[in-house]
């Protein structure tokens, strides 16, 4: 039989005709909402989302769709894998995350002590939730699941005694592996009202270059520097610093009771130039040591959307510029905007650094919470340096495994040395960590590697742990926010027993979000963990949801499961 050849000139044109189609696929997406709209017309981060979406498919080279025809992909993508695990997400931009492996578990007769520092930052979480609201699953080194479980408040009692935060712990089964057991310890810090609250020397180091020109930068950062504003009192003072092309002075430290005058100064600001050569942080932090308040909170808050050049020549110059002026008593902030070319990495670190925070606002709501709801934990530190370590009773736990801090690990002779830094705890804030733990006797399938056999030594149980009750003892550090010798509290856990009452919602809740995080990560300690158990967990362990954080983190959820299902998500249907 003779072959059958379409003409050529056929053949061309059927390829044209494909080829529209294709483009039709990947562009009509971004071409939703093309009615024109102001700044001020954003008024939800959906909002912000739409517009920062179509002008990335219109104007990033590096990302050649809407981030729901990336979404899409990704689905087209795991479908024809013909399995069940996701394909890799396609990365807008130049974004950089850090590489970590996740804690493994560790076996209590080598390693009975784990130690680490306090992780406050949410940058993770509302970075996560950007991905997810754009049709896109966000790379697992972006998936930190400590921040994801610290961007929550948790019902903790409110301290009462000398130490300016309180210690609560408690266990029970881990509900994504019920052969294990699953430890929650939490951290309550004291809560400031107004009229307590130290005067405030502030700073704002704001990037203006031409990268900031986009809805969900520029527009958004001076909505939220707004709504700061509005908190402040006459025993406040800002300053305003901005960089591009060359570092200026926009607003000399002014009265906080003068919103006009600052709200003016920020109205002003356009975006425009690059960012190369500039010297801002150097002065910002000039400005916040000529006008230092003795006893009060001075602190540099910077505004980028991440690919910044502020006059430092390399990263370790940076962090050493930063960790002197620390030690003047300028703290620093760091907030993120805008998507396709985010340092992460970079930001997390220098914000550790400068005993401060680092925060991605992907909207209106997010800003309100760092800047307004949550203003105290923000910018008011009220214990520095606090550092965790757990010993564990190797008579109760065979083996066990943080959840997340993997670049918060600290060896543990660096809990009882004051030289070393660690997390900063701030006014109201809760912290959250937690372990998986695998008793003495359980049906685990996961492999502990043990320890090398010694020739020169050998460990052996004390009779106390045979005798004791106890699953393990808490202690932490913390130094007061101008102090230099640090303060040691110590609280014991008990081992669970069948016969207790349920767990709280706190302890519920918080599993769901780790459940959350392992599942992005794809994480190889998942165990029975799904969209379903994650949902189930969530749903009834709600709570107080005063500000609705917990609802959307169920929304977000319910995106996640569509996506990785391959079916467009409710909530990405514009």
């Amino acid at each position: 039989m003779k072959a059958f050849r379409m003409p050529f000139s056929h053949r061309r044109a059927s390829v044209r005709v494909f080829l529209l189609l294709l483009g039709a696929l990947v562009i009509l997406p971004a071409c939703e909402h093309t009615a024109p709209r102001t700044e001020d017309e954003v008024e939800s981060r959906d909002d912000a989302n739409v517009l920062a979406d179509r002008e990335r498919a219109g104007t990033a080279q590096e990302q050649k769709a809407s981030p729901l025809a990336v979404g899409r992909m990704n689905a087209l993508r795991k479908h024809d894998a013909g399995s069940h695990s996701m394909a890799p997400p396609l990365t807008p931009g130049s974004e950089q995350y850090a590489y970590f492996d996740e804690n493994d578990f560790v076996k209590t007769t080598s390693r009975p002590l784990s130690t680490f520092s306090i992780d406050v930052d949410a940058a993770s979480y509302s970075n996560i939730r950007r991905f997810l609201d754009g049709g896109q699953l966000p790379p697992a080194d972006a998936v930190r699941i400590e921040e994801m479980i610290n961007y929550f408040s948790y019902d903790y009692p409110e301290p009462t005694g000398q130490h300016p935060f309180s210690v609560v712990a408690e266990a029970g089964a881990a509900p994504w592996n019920p052969a294990h057991q699953l430890v929650h310890v939490g951290l309550q810090g004291r809560r400031m009202n107004q009229e307590d609250r130290p005067s405030s020397n502030l700073v704002f180091l704001l990037d203006v270059s031409g990268s900031m020109n986009s809805p969900d930068k520029l527009p958004l950062l001076k909505k939220g520097f707004q709504m700061l504003v509005e908190n402040l009192t006459e025993d406040d003072r800002v300053a305003i610093v901005v960089y591009a092309g060359a570092a200026g002075l926009v607003l000399p430290s002014t009265p906080g009771n003068e919103a006009d005058a600052i709200l003016e100064a920020l109205a002003r600001l356009e975006a425009g130039g690059s960012t190369a050569g500039a010297a801002g942080i150097e002065l910002a932090y000039q400005v916040a040591r000529d006008n230092h308040v003795e006893g009060g909170n001075n602190r540099v808050i910077l505004a980028t959307d991440g690919d910044f050049n502020v006059g430092v020549s390399d990263d370790a110059a940076l962090i050493r510029l930063i960790e002197e002026k620390r030690a003047q008593g300028t703290f620093l902030t760091v907030l993120g905007f805008g998507t396709g070319n985010l340092k992460d990495a970079r930001m997390e670190q220098i914000a550790d650094k400068g005993n401060g925070n680092y925060y991605y606002i992907d909207g209106q709501m997010e800003a309100k919470k760092v800047l307004a709801t949550e203003l105290g934990a923000t910018l008011f530190t009220i214990a520095k340096d606090v550092k965790v370590q757990v010993e564990f009773n190797p008579a109760i736990v065979a083996a066990y495994r943080l959840i997340g801090y993997e670049n918060r690990l600290l060896a543990d002779e660096d809990f009882d040395d004051d030289t070393k830094d660690a997390g900063e705890l701030g006014a109201g804030h809760t912290v959250t960590a937690l372990y998986e733990v695998i008793p003495v006797g359980a049906a685990s399938a996961k492999d502990v590697r043990d320890q090398p056999t010694l020739k020169y030594q050998e460990s052996a149980f004390t009779p106390a742990a045979f005798k004791s009750d106890e699953l393990m003892t808490v202690k932490l550090r913390y130094k007061a926010p101008e102090g230099d010798t640090s303060r040691l509290i110590e609280r014991a856990v008990p081992a669970p027993h069948e016969e207790d009452a349920l767990a709280s919602n706190d302890f519920y809740f918080s599993a769901a979000v780790a459940s959350f995080g392992m599942l992005l990560r794809d994480s190889a300690y998942k165990g029975t963990a799904d969209a379903g158990l994650v949902l189930s967990l969530a749903k009834d362990a709600m709570g107080d949801d005063a500000h609705g954080y917990r609802a959307d983190f169920i929304r977000l959820v319910e995106t996640y499961r569509q996506l990785a299902e391959g079916t467009p998500s409710a909530s990405l249907v514009r």
